[in-house]
């Protein structure tokens, strides 16, 4: 299938996902299909929302180029809202690209999803399960689901 058509279907599904749970953003993807949409769309950023101390201590994805940007949602170790949070993703992405939002369990991604919308980007979309996944039984999480388990590259510092 042409990367085209691979990136049209991907988008398709995460615009439904969007509209079947009511989010306000372009839509919702898994960790996998957003590596695919990530390897088909030349474009397409991804943000990863967490903060640099999850970054050095639980690691990050592995993009080597400008298309990965760090913007911590919240600011550590306050654990507080950056209130700079849209200034640097104005700055560092363009309102007109796919922008793929990350974190570690897919809430505050989905948040910088719809913060995003709400100030003109056309196709923000949320990495459902994030970077660490759900919890297990045993509230680990790494285990169950996310970017990780889904053996997606990814490196820790």
């Amino acid at each position: 299938m042409a990367s085209v058509e691979i990136c049209d279907e991907l988008l398709e599904k995460a615009h439904d996902h969007a509209r079947e749970n009511g989010h306000a953003y372009a839509g919702s993807l898994t960790p996998k299909d957003a590596w695919a949409l990530l390897q088909s769309d030349s474009t397409a950023m991804l943000v990863d929302v967490r903060t640099q101390a999850e970054l050095d201590w639980v690691g990050m994805v592995d993009l080597y180029d400008d298309r990965w940007v760090h913007i911590e949602w919240n600011v550590y170790p306050q654990n507080t809202r950056n209130p700079e949070f849209l200034a640097l993703l104005e700055e560092a992405v363009p309102k007109d690209v796919t922008v793929l939002f990350l974190c570690r369990s897919g809430v505050r991604s989905h948040h910088a999803a719809a913060l995003a919308t709400e100030h003109g980007y056309k196709c923000a979309l949320n990495i459902l399960e994030g970077f660490e996944g759900d919890k297990n039984t045993q509230s680990h999480r790494g285990k169950s689901n996310g970017w990780k388990k889904s053996n997606l590259p990814w490196l820790q510092n």
